[in-house]
């Protein structure tokens, strides 16, 4: 077995404490996405190390990404992945005739 030594797995583990999520408050079971109810209030919540608990509240997403990324102009975008190959020919099963 490749285990990692436990020093790591404590400074990794150690490394996410501190760390803050937008919950948007919503009422029902439904999606709780941000790009979904922009307009709703936000639970701000922060990470101890075991547990999310509640940091602080926004009025709306635009509010609650000032606290998440202060100082930025805009939130950090991800990398693009590597670019999709297009559809070559073919007489496979799923293509129609």
């Amino acid at each position: 077995m490749d285990d990692e030594p436990l020093s790591e797995w404590a400074e990794r583990r150690d490394a996410k404490i501190g760390r803050l999520r937008a919950v948007p408050i919503v009422s029902g079971d439904g999606p709780r996405a941000s790009h979904l109810h922009p307009d709703a209030p936000r639970a701000i919540e922060r990470w101890n190390g075991h547990a999310w608990e509640p940091y602080a509240f926004a009025a709306d997403l635009a509010a609650a990404k000032r606290i998440l990324y202060p100082g930025a102009s805009t939130p950090p975008t991800p990398a693009p992945g590597p670019a999709r190959l297009p559809l070559a020919p073919g007489t496979g099963r799923h293509r129609k005739p």
